[in-house]
């Protein structure tokens, strides 16, 4: 890797930390009245002007569908499992080292050890696989291939036959599972899904 290249991911690695640790009111999207103080788009609000427009880029349309995803904690659900799957697809898509999971992790005030696993085993077969079928999320998703598309909480996924983990974060294994209705990939742990 060229010393260029490096240093662009340093760059975007410290752009995406910074963007993603920023109150919702603190970004320039939420200034310009592009976003609510919850970061959600307000859809009357057209982009026209260049300044508008790189206020609400792809790059901060990722960030802020990751922040608004990672930063649900409502009770009972698998805290672990969400931050689990959304730093998959951050590695994935950013092509993350570790040193910067830690980093990531470190400025959402995280600690890797907090990140245990619910054990909702009871899915899993003795082979290591998830039994397939039809499963509901728990929470809102982003698909895993354009980090764009939310899938919404109790919508269903499919789950085929010897779905393995595909990775693990901080000894979480993260399956990959496909939306029913728009047949795209989803990043999911044990503890994101129920019958």
């Amino acid at each position: 890797m060229s010393l260029a290249s490096r240093a662009g991911d340093l760059f975007y690695t410290f752009r995406f930390l910074k963007l993603f640790t920023s109150k919702w009111t603190d970004t320039d999207a939420y200034k310009l009245g592009i976003v609510d103080e919850n970061g959600n788009r307000i859809r009357s609000k057209d982009i026209n002007t260049s300044e508008e427009k790189d206020a609400y880029t792809p790059f901060n349309r990722l960030v802020f569908n990751l922040k608004r995803l990672l930063g649900k904690v409502p009770g009972g659900r698998s805290v672990a499992g969400s931050y689990a799957a959304g730093l998959l697809l951050l590695r994935d898509h950013f092509n993350l080292s570790d040193k910067s999971m830690d980093k990531i992790l470190q400025a959402m005030e995280v600690d890797p050890l907090d990140l245990i696993a619910e054990k909702n085993e009871w899915f899993m077969l003795e082979n290591g696989a998830i039994a397939p079928g039809v499963y509901k999320l728990r929470e809102n998703k982003l698909t895993s291939d354009s980090l764009d598309d939310i899938i919404n909480e109790k919508d269903k996924i499919m789950v085929h036959t010897d779905c393995f983990a595909v990775d693990s974060v901080y000894g979480i294994p993260v399956y990959r599972a496909t939306h029913v209705n728009t047949k795209k990939p989803v990043y999911v742990t044990l503890g994101e899904i129920y019958r």
